[in-house]
Protein backbone atom coordinates (compact mmCIF):
# COMPACT_ATOMS: atom_id res chain seq x y z
CA UNK A 1 0.00 0.00 0.00
CA UNK A 2 1.47 3.62 -1.25
CA UNK A 3 1.34 6.22 1.80
CA UNK A 4 0.32 9.64 0.16
CA UNK A 5 2.68 12.41 1.00
CA UNK A 6 2.25 15.96 1.63
CA UNK A 7 4.40 17.02 -1.48
CA UNK A 8 2.16 15.11 -3.67
CA UNK A 9 -1.62 15.87 -2.26
CA UNK A 10 -2.76 19.48 -2.61
CA UNK A 11 -6.03 20.84 -2.13
CA UNK A 12 -8.82 19.96 -4.94
CA UNK A 13 -7.29 16.25 -5.56
CA UNK A 14 -9.99 14.24 -5.23
CA UNK A 15 -10.32 10.55 -4.70
CA UNK A 16 -13.20 8.05 -5.74
CA UNK A 17 -15.80 6.95 -6.56
CA UNK A 18 -15.48 3.76 -4.87
CA UNK A 19 -18.45 1.73 -4.94
CA UNK A 20 -18.69 -0.73 -1.94
CA UNK A 21 -21.33 -3.41 -1.91
CA UNK A 22 -23.44 -4.42 1.19
CA UNK A 23 -25.66 -6.98 1.62
CA UNK A 24 -27.86 -8.28 4.12
CA UNK A 25 -25.13 -10.88 4.99
CA UNK A 26 -22.89 -8.12 5.75
CA UNK A 27 -25.27 -7.09 8.03
CA UNK A 28 -25.56 -9.72 10.19
CA UNK A 29 -21.88 -10.14 10.61
CA UNK A 30 -21.56 -6.24 11.29
CA UNK A 31 -24.11 -7.14 14.46
CA UNK A 32 -22.85 -9.90 15.72
CA UNK A 33 -19.40 -8.13 15.62
CA UNK A 34 -20.95 -4.80 17.15
CA UNK A 35 -23.11 -6.44 19.42
CA UNK A 36 -25.96 -4.15 17.56
CA UNK A 37 -28.21 -6.92 16.95
CA UNK A 38 -31.43 -4.17 16.36
CA UNK A 39 -34.18 -6.21 14.38
CA UNK A 40 -33.95 -3.18 11.81
CA UNK A 41 -30.66 -4.24 10.33
CA UNK A 42 -31.82 -7.85 9.82
CA UNK A 43 -35.39 -9.07 10.00
CA UNK A 44 -37.47 -7.08 6.99
CA UNK A 45 -40.87 -7.51 8.29
CA UNK A 46 -39.88 -5.47 11.78
CA UNK A 47 -38.39 -2.79 9.64
CA UNK A 48 -41.14 -2.65 7.60
CA UNK A 49 -43.47 -2.52 10.56
CA UNK A 50 -42.25 0.61 12.19
CA UNK A 51 -42.21 2.12 8.92
CA UNK A 52 -38.74 1.92 7.17
CA UNK A 53 -38.98 1.02 3.48
CA UNK A 54 -37.03 -2.15 4.20
CA UNK A 55 -33.90 -3.25 6.41
CA UNK A 56 -31.02 -0.92 6.93
CA UNK A 57 -27.37 -1.12 7.17
CA UNK A 58 -26.19 0.43 10.88
CA UNK A 59 -24.41 3.57 10.88
CA UNK A 60 -21.71 2.76 12.12
CA UNK A 61 -21.12 0.12 9.46
CA UNK A 62 -21.84 3.08 6.57
CA UNK A 63 -19.11 5.50 8.37
CA UNK A 64 -16.80 2.48 8.31
CA UNK A 65 -16.79 1.58 4.90
CA UNK A 66 -16.29 5.48 4.08
CA UNK A 67 -13.43 5.17 6.34
CA UNK A 68 -12.05 2.14 4.98
CA UNK A 69 -11.81 4.00 1.43
CA UNK A 70 -10.33 6.77 3.00
CA UNK A 71 -7.65 4.76 4.76
CA UNK A 72 -7.25 2.92 1.21
CA UNK A 73 -6.58 6.39 -0.25
CA UNK A 74 -4.27 7.77 2.45
CA UNK A 75 -2.18 4.22 2.43
CA UNK A 76 -3.80 2.84 5.63
CA UNK A 77 -5.68 3.11 8.52
CA UNK A 78 -3.17 4.28 11.05
CA UNK A 79 -3.36 7.17 8.65
CA UNK A 80 -6.64 8.46 9.47
CA UNK A 81 -6.42 10.51 12.66
CA UNK A 82 -9.83 11.80 12.75
CA UNK A 83 -12.44 11.16 11.42
CA UNK A 84 -16.77 12.31 12.16
CA UNK A 85 -19.91 13.21 10.16
CA UNK A 86 -23.75 13.28 10.66
CA UNK A 87 -25.64 10.46 9.72
CA UNK A 88 -28.60 12.30 7.10
CA UNK A 89 -30.22 9.08 5.31
CA UNK A 90 -29.77 5.05 6.14
CA UNK A 91 -28.84 2.91 3.65
CA UNK A 92 -31.53 0.66 2.92
CA UNK A 93 -30.62 -2.91 1.80
CA UNK A 94 -33.39 -4.92 0.10
CA UNK A 95 -32.47 -8.61 -0.35
CA UNK A 96 -30.57 -7.90 -3.55
CA UNK A 97 -28.11 -5.49 -1.72
CA UNK A 98 -27.04 -2.24 -1.83
CA UNK A 99 -24.22 -0.32 -3.31
CA UNK A 100 -22.83 2.87 -1.29
CA UNK A 101 -20.42 5.35 -2.89
CA UNK A 102 -17.94 6.87 -1.51
CA UNK A 103 -15.45 9.67 -3.10
CA UNK A 104 -13.41 12.49 -1.45
CA UNK A 105 -11.78 15.72 -2.34
CA UNK A 106 -9.22 17.44 -0.52
CA UNK A 107 -10.12 20.91 1.40
CA UNK A 108 -6.76 21.90 2.51
CA UNK A 109 -3.21 20.34 3.36
CA UNK A 110 -1.04 21.59 6.07
CA UNK A 111 2.33 21.32 4.96
CA UNK A 112 3.82 22.01 8.51
CA UNK A 113 1.62 18.81 10.27
CA UNK A 114 1.26 17.14 7.28
CA UNK A 115 -1.80 16.68 7.53
CA UNK A 116 -4.70 17.21 4.55
CA UNK A 117 -8.05 17.80 5.65
CA UNK A 118 -10.72 15.63 2.91
CA UNK A 119 -14.21 16.13 2.61
CA UNK A 120 -16.07 12.69 2.02
CA UNK A 121 -19.08 11.80 0.30
CA UNK A 122 -21.24 8.74 0.30
CA UNK A 123 -24.52 8.02 -1.20
CA UNK A 124 -26.75 5.02 -1.72
CA UNK A 125 -29.57 4.99 -4.32
CA UNK A 126 -28.91 8.65 -5.64
CA UNK A 127 -28.79 9.68 -1.72
CA UNK A 128 -26.77 11.62 0.61
CA UNK A 129 -26.14 8.96 3.53
CA UNK A 130 -23.39 10.70 5.10
CA UNK A 131 -23.06 14.79 5.60
CA UNK A 132 -20.85 16.78 7.25
CA UNK A 133 -18.28 13.97 6.58
CA UNK A 134 -14.97 14.52 7.49
CA UNK A 135 -11.71 13.05 7.76
CA UNK A 136 -7.81 14.41 9.12
CA UNK A 137 -5.75 12.38 7.49
CA UNK A 138 -1.74 12.05 8.16
CA UNK A 139 0.82 12.05 5.25
CA UNK A 140 3.97 11.16 5.28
Amino acid sequence: MTVRTAGETQAGDVFGPVTVEVGRDTLVAYAHASGDQNPIHQDEDFAKSVGLPDVIAHGMWTLGAAGSVVSDWAGGADRVVEFGTRFTKPVVVPAAGAQVRVEGVVKAVDQDTRRATVEVTASADGAKVLGRCIAIVQLD
